[in-house]
């Protein structure tokens, strides 16, 4: 068996970036970005007002009484504020009078009609600081500054940045293809009869849900029978048409798990088979002649969802280009006891702390097939192999679902 963390090495070293397509930004949302993108102009591209108020041209003898001499909208030209004790009403988001400095906000001063004028009253005492509630042109970024570097997801703020650059189409990452396989006799879908001595086909399932959620959504499930010969037809076919396949089942040594012999007669080279980890030990890994990566996860329910989410996630966002951080912790809300010598994905619920600190309550499975106890768990806690006890307080990798 190989560790943990030489399986991931391993895994990173076959995962190839996928080349770059280019989408309308209309369809680009969840995608990963593959270009930079510059702004159009500066930000804000003009001295713009962010409050409701008026425009004046400050001074330290401010009279108590202005006039106000017109009024500028948001989205039109600049007026110009006129010379001697004048004001020009102006709306949040408009560009600032040619002239003016300053803004009053409304809910600073009264107005009064006076002989088909209309004054404005300052609220007694107050005196208002040069510059307030202006944004100034190029405050945020002067025109040409990169905004938003390749490698990002593209959600709510960066399809705004998008539009803002003047972008209408843009450079993303070709979604990855993947082949989800269960195999298995005793495995039949939700809706068809079954038997007392079959089981209902949730790995394929999960796998997807798991994968999808995270934006990888070209994903197809497929249910494969414990054959040498219908394996053989199926997973030639899914290769020449995917870049990865994750299967689920017929991975381990029982007389009918034929999954690593029969990828090794399509031409998948195994990178390895077995990791020094539970649940998940009899897990395989593979590639094929194309690049193809071929994942053999055990088919224990909460052996699958842990070397998915471990182990094939982050192959996924390797091949996007997806610029992820570093490892998240959590610490042990309570002391945990684990006899194996192996390194243990720990099912666990989160609770952040006022200041921020996650802090990760073990969940007991009965067993990695009692996959109903993830329910309402939030992901799992890598403790380290060759020890037995870990205590609460101690800090160690999350892994959310």
């Amino acid at each position: 068996m190989i560790s943990v963390s030489q399986a991931s090495e391993i895994i990173a070293e076959h995962v190839e970036s996928l080349d770059a397509e280019r989408v309308s930004i209309t369809d680009a949302a969840g995608r990963i970005l593959a270009q930079t993108v510059s702004a159009e102009r500066a930000h804000p591209p003009f001295d713009r007002v962010t409050m409701d108020g008026v425009a004046i041209r400050w001074s330290e003898t401010l009279p108590k009484t202005l006039r106000i001499a017109g009024r500028q909208l948001a989205g039109e030209p600049a007026q110009t504020l006129p010379a001697g004790d004048c004001a020009v009403e102006i709306m949040t988001g408009a560009v600032l009078c040619e002239g003016a400095d300053t803004i009053i906000p409304v809910e600073r001063y009264a107005t009064r009609r006076i002989d088909g004028e209309t004054l404005l009253d300052l609220e007694a005492g107050y005196a208002p600081e040069r510059g307030q509630f202006v944004h100034r042109a190029g405050s945020d970024h002067p025109a040409g500054t990169t905004l938003l570097q390749a490698g990002v997801c593209i959600g709510g703020a960066e399809m705004a940045i998008l539009h803002s650059a003047g972008n209408t189409m843009t450079d993303v990452r070709r979604m990855p293809r993947v082949a989800i396989v269960a195999t298995g006799d005793e495995l039949v879908a939700a809706g068809q009869p079954i038997a007392a001595h079959q089981i209902r086909l949730s790995n394929g399932p999960g796998i997807a849900a798991a994968l999808q959620q995270r934006g990888f959504t070209d994903c197809s499930t497929h249910h494969l029978k414990d054959s040498r010969e219908q394996l053989t037809r199926g997973l030639s076919d899914l290769l020449a048409r995917h870049d990865m396949l994750v299967l689920s089942g017929g991975v381990s040594k029982g007389k009918a798990d034929f999954i690593p012999e029969v990828l090794e007669a399509l031409g998948v080279t195994r990178l390895f088979h077995f990791v020094a980890q539970r649940p998940g030990k009899p897990m395989w890994f593979g590639q094929g002649r194309q690049g193809q990566l071929v994942f053999g996860l055990p088919g224990n329910p909460v052996s699958t969802l842990s070397c998915c989410r471990r182990y094939v996630v982050p192959a996924l966002e390797r091949m996007t280009g997806l610029d992820t951080y570093g490892p998240v912790t959590a610490k042990l809300a309570a002391d945990w006891h684990f006899k194996p010598e192996l390194t243990a994905f720990v099912p666990v619920v989160i609770q952040p702390d006022n200041a921020g600190q996650l802090w990760a309550a073990p969940l007991s499975t009965n067993t990695s097939g009692d996959f109903a106890a993830l329910a309402g768990s939030h992901g799992f806690v890598e403790l380290p192999a060759k020890r037995k006890s870990f205590a609460a307080g101690e800090a160690f990798p999350y892994y959310p679902w």
